[in-house]
């Protein structure tokens, strides 16, 4: 039962409203400064100098979620071999966060964004009256601290090696 009410939840992201517009490409990414799954403090200042994959989620451990950060786990090397920093973000807390983050052996970042501000800004916020949840969009934040790409339609499973080959473009490109 308490599956069915989270695959309603979920499904009804999709018909939701979002909070704001999100960053335009080129624009100065919005800043943060969340806890991660292990209670340590992150701002988006803590990444200048190197490329960052923003990747925003619904909730922990649903199955698009787990397929995408698991495939994020599964790509951590190719994204350290390119200086690249990868943080995901949802609404759930940072208690949320320990359990998924062990339970997948995630070795990146997951940051707990409980009162939904920095979702918001990111123009990802969907509020359903009842609950609050991220929809599952990323950013790509060049190492300036700006928006160098905004991925409004992500597939899980594809995702990954997407975001890879764009910031290895970027980078070639100069």
């Amino acid at each position: 039962m308490k599956k069915l009410i989270l695959t309603l939840c979920l499904t009804l992201v999709s018909a939701g409203v979002f909070a704001g517009d999100p960053p335009a490409v080129g624009a100065a990414a919005p800043g943060f400064n969340l806890q991660d799954q292990n209670g340590e403090w992150h701002a988006l200042d803590n990444f200048q100098g190197k490329w960052l994959a923003v990747y925003f989620y619904p909730k922990d451990d649903t199955p698009g979620c787990t397929t995408e950060a698991c495939n994020f786990r599964d790509n951590i090397y190719a994204f350290k071999a390119i200086g690249a920093e990868v943080v995901g973000i949802s609404v759930d807390d940072v208690e949320s966060h320990k359990e998924f983050s062990d339970k997948y052996k995630l070795p990146f970042t997951i940051l707990a964004d409980e009162d939904g501000e920095t979702a918001e800004a990111y123009g990802v916020l969907r509020d359903y009256k009842l609950i609050k949840l991220a929809s599952r969009q990323s950013f790509l934040v060049d190492p300036e601290g700006n928006v160098a790409k905004h991925y409004a339609d992500v597939d899980p499973d594809t995702h990954t090696d997407e975001v890879l080959a764009d910031i290895k473009a970027m980078m070639e490109a100069g």
